[in-house]
């Protein structure tokens, strides 16, 4: 699905990311890398192989859309360093696109260790007319992109049958990008009028407002 925002040029995936055809940059909310080993390590059945779905669907994108740049809009870690951190490290590694993080309440490791791995911090990025956040953030003249809400909506069927989907949330002044981590969860959202969602189907994104 492709939408212009101020005259630039969005990609919605699928999976969740966003590339920026202007700015050649992948826009991806989120990932809360060391969730799962972290449910793992306090007896959560969640298989292990399910710790390497991020990073499979990480690599994935970035063979699509070949970014210059990759830009985590927040919560990139859920928590401490952990087993997966170690996994970040030999990603990033084969990495050639610059990584940039935005941070998110949940980003809790030093920014030491990210600065170590060429990986640049910052709590807001302005580009242009859009501002780049963790937690959105609304005003005038400005477009927010961001992350942080988990994004969903509730289609209902013919037969009183729910389905809930990750979802891009769009208003007039913002778009919220959905997460991209496997185990996130959802917020339902509340759509007013002029509001656009775009929900994340299996293979495709489908806008239904």
């Amino acid at each position: 699905m492709k939408i212009e925002i101020e005259n630039n040029h969005f990609q919605l995936s699928s999976s969740g990311v966003a590339y920026w055809e202007e700015q050649k940059t992948l826009l991806i909310a989120d990932v809360h890398l060391g969730k799962i080993s972290h449910f793992r390590k306090y007896g959560s059945a969640v298989p292990k192989d399910a710790i390497l779905s991020n990073f499979n669907k990480l690599t994935e994108s970035i063979k699509i859309y070949s970014p210059k740049k990759i830009i985590f809009l927040g919560d990139l870690f859920h928590s401490a360093k952990n087993l997966e951190w170690n996994l970040f490290e030999n990603w990033l590694a084969i990495q050639t696109a610059e990584v940039v993080l935005i941070a998110g309440n949940h980003d809790i490791i030093s920014p030491l260790h990210y600065e170590a791995l060429k990986v640049k911090i910052y709590q807001e990025l302005q580009l242009g007319k859009f501002k780049l956040t963790h937690h959105p953030e609304e005003q005038e003249n400005t477009f927010n992109i961001c992350g942080h809400i988990h994004p969903g909506y509730r289609l209902a069927g013919m037969a009183k049958q729910h389905l809930k989907l990750k979802c891009f949330f769009k208003s007039k002044y913002q778009l919220i990008l959905p997460a991209f981590g496997e185990f996130t969860g959802v917020f339902l959202m509340k759509p007013e009028a002029e509001d656009q969602i775009f929900v994340c189907a299996s293979s495709k994104v489908i806008q239904v407002m």
